[in-house]
């Protein structure tokens, strides 16, 4: 299963404007969209969700729906994203189709490991900076804190970075082995963005295939 380097993680106060802003960035190159609606009732989010795969297959963009892995099935989404809190991705797995993918968002070296042993498709590492507005500050890992972490775990599970990354970030986060990016907010500021993240993600992977063959 090849998981995309880029992920929005949608925004919006309403329903209509989350759509509005997975429109723009199915449109604008995005690859895979999370969507994330916080604090709403099962019976929104799924109708949100119905209507976001509308767009996203349009698009042929893939959806991955966050917490909600029901809803996930049902709508027959590319997959679930599981936050700390959330239930086992192992139990999870057992509830959706075969082909679909689950990741985890993990904040140290232990939630890699357990996220690794239940067998996720791939982890989201944050946060990269300080999120301010979140209810829960965590401590930011900064570059070192990935380094330290992904030279740890020699993992072949895709590591994606997340937290207030912008694209003068990602040259130095793909140094510390860190497979892609997600991003909000410097995406839904400008959508635009997407094709720059999108340029900086690939030309990693054109050096690393220049760098594979050159050791051949």
């Amino acid at each position: 299963m090849i998981i995309p380097k880029l992920h929005y993680i949608t925004q919006g106060d309403t329903p209509k404007e989350i759509l509005e802003n997975i429109q723009k960035a199915c449109a604008s190159g995005a690859e895979l969209v999370q969507l994330c609606l916080k604090d709403a009732s099962e019976k929104k989010v799924l109708k949100l969700a119905k209507e976001a795969i509308k767009i996203t297959s349009h698009f042929q963009t893939r959806l991955i729906i966050n917490q909600y892995y029901k809803i996930a099935k049902d709508i027959k989404a590319d997959g679930v994203h599981l936050e700390k809190t959330d239930a086992c991705p192992t139990n999870i797995r057992k509830h959706l189709y075969t082909w679909q993918s689950i990741g985890g968002t993990a904040n140290t070296l232990e939630d890699c490991k357990t996220l690794i042993n239940k067998e996720v498709d791939y982890i989201i590492l944050s946060p990269f900076k300080v999120i301010i507005s979140s209810d829960n500050p965590m401590t930011a890992l900064g570059l070192n804190g990935y380094t330290a972490i992904i030279e740890a775990l020699k993992t072949k599970t895709p590591i994606i970075g997340f937290g207030n990354i912008t694209t003068k970030d990602v040259a130095e986060i793909l140094k510390t082995g860190v497979s892609g990016i997600a991003a909000s907010e410097a995406i839904t500021q400008n959508f635009d963005v997407i094709k720059t993240f999108n340029q900086l993600l690939s030309a990693s992977s054109t050096l690393e295939q220049r760098h594979t063959f050159k050791n051949e």
